[in-house]
């Protein structure tokens, strides 16, 4: 059956398309009626660390490349089992370096001549007691570590201090907009953006100082202190 538009009928039909084209044409955002403001600001709370990372290893000479790397093995080894005898579980204990380099003597006006071999084996340990570190250090200087640094000291789980942080920046964006919106007879309207873009804090090196290796030697003892957690943002404000 043959269906027929009246006038009536098109001039409907035409209507109904009008304001949907209409309406697709309308700019994808208003303008903002009002002043913008940028505003950095880095919140920052303390901890106590909880983690001690220390580097602890063996560096032996010798003769031949194959001796140097036996004995530091065999020293290595004795220096291993010593931390996990004091309670460190193997998941914290991960080698961070082994390297054998050739020892040169250097005269003038002559080639270098090998005069023997350096054997190095690292380790990095994790200590979740930072309270047990220094006299851990102490027994694996006994056993043979000669090469030690750190320790280092961080945070295990700083997500909730990292929080704190972020509520202490925005707490001090919001009121340094509201300073700036005063001070220029205006008031804040609302927050437009926020954004993240600091850098994580980094862990805190603490240096042992050197000491004898006498048996009457104090024990080391490693002090955890506090370590600051920041967290910078910039929040962009509307000001009417």
């Amino acid at each position: 059956m043959m269906r027929i538009l009246l006038p009536t009928t098109l001039a409907a039909l035409t209507l109904s398309v009008v304001p949907a084209f209409a309406q697709d044409a309308r700019p994808a955002f208003a303008p903002l009626d009002g002043t913008v403001l940028d505003v950095s600001a880095t919140g920052m709370t303390t901890r106590t660390p909880d983690i001690a990372l220390i580097e602890a290893g063996v560096v032996t000479t010798a003769p031949g490349g194959a001796a140097a790397l036996s004995q530091n093995a065999e020293r290595m080894k004795t220096v291993l089992a010593a931390l996990r005898k004091a309670g460190v579980a193997d998941r914290d204990i991960q080698t961070s370096a082994i390297s054998l380099s050739p020892q040169y003597r250097y005269v003038q006006n002559e080639p270098p001549v090998i005069t023997g071999y350096q054997a190095t084996n690292q380790v990095s340990i994790r200590f979740r007691d930072v309270a047990k570190s220094g006299p851990v250090l102490d027994l694996l200087v006994a056993q043979g570590a000669n090469n030690i640094s750190g320790p280092t000291l961080t945070i295990d789980k700083p997500d909730a201090a990292m929080d704190e942080a972020r509520r202490d920046a925005v707490a001090k964006a919001k009121a340094r907009a509201t300073l700036y919106a005063e001070a220029a007879g205006l008031r804040v309207d609302r927050i437009l953006t926020i954004s993240e873009g600091s850098a994580p804090t980094l862990p805190m090196p603490v240096f042992m100082a050197k000491r004898s290796m006498a048996a009457d030697a104090a024990q080391s003892e490693v002090a955890p202190g506090e370590q600051q957690v920041t967290a910078t943002i910039t929040v962009r404000f509307l000001l009417k």
